[in-house]
């Protein structure tokens, strides 16, 4: 499993270098961050064996039983929705929460990690396709929610995520990128350097992300091959 997993963020590294060359980007600038849903617990260690520093999970239950197994062997983050009654747990699993979408969960999250102790990096996830069946503020209300986020106590306000529309249009696509680029440009400018993570891109889109301004992609697939079914 090594030397496959190795292989293949080889390739990928090969195709981010590739993808950063043609849209002028630096590839210093692209953080990658492995979706391990549904994948074993072997699979999270044997990545982080070959120098994967950052593990994406999209649901608490099974992040929980993971987490607590393997310790802090990499910064956990959380990328699926979450529901308020459940950041108590999120708060003390992951390093990041990159799926705040309400004023409602963001005061969650802040009340959960002050009673803990905790300061907790999130970002707000914005739908910029417009899909009903996203989560994800609406791009309209992202800045006002950055705002009110980036006063919490305990809450490091450092970014914004988005999910790419499921199309094949790649100039749909990198409409979508390039709206959640802009919000970050602007929410940047009145928050400064420290809100410097723009999460867009995933195993099939990520070189339109990149070259709409994404500083790290979301990617399973193209690192394990598709996930077991169960």
């Amino acid at each position: 499993m090594k030397d496959r997993i190795s292989q293949n963020l080889a390739l990928l590294n090969g195709q981010i270098g590739d993808a950063c060359q043609e849209y002028d980007r630096d590839v210093d600038d692209i953080h990658i961050l492995a979706v391990t849903k549904r994948h074993p617990i072997s699979v999270i260690k044997t990545a982080v064996a070959v120098g994967i520093h950052n593990i994406g999970e999209s649901r608490v239950q099974e992040a929980d039983e993971k987490i607590k197994e393997l310790g802090q062997i990499a910064r956990f983050h959380m990328i699926g929705h979450l529901q308020s009654n459940k950041a108590k747990t999120a708060v003390q699993l992951f390093d990041v929460i990159q799926s705040v979408d309400s004023l409602k969960l963001a005061e969650a999250i802040n009340r959960y990690a002050g009673e803990a102790d905790l300061m907790v990096d999130c970002l707000i996830q914005v739908n910029c396709s417009g899909e009903p069946q996203k989560s994800g503020v609406a791009p309209e209300d992202c800045l006002e929610l950055v705002m009110q986020v980036n006063r919490m106590q305990n809450i490091n306000m450092t970014g914004l995520m988005t999910i790419g529309p499921h199309i094949n249009d790649e100039a749909t696509i990198r409409s979508a990128y390039r709206k959640c680029s802009l919000l970050f440009t602007e929410a940047r400018e009145k928050l400064g350097a420290d809100f410097d993570t723009l999460s867009m891109g995933m195993s099939n889109d990520f070189a339109l992300a990149i070259a709409e301004g994404s500083t790290m992609i979301r990617v399973g697939t193209s690192l394990f091959g598709e996930r077991p079914s169960h």
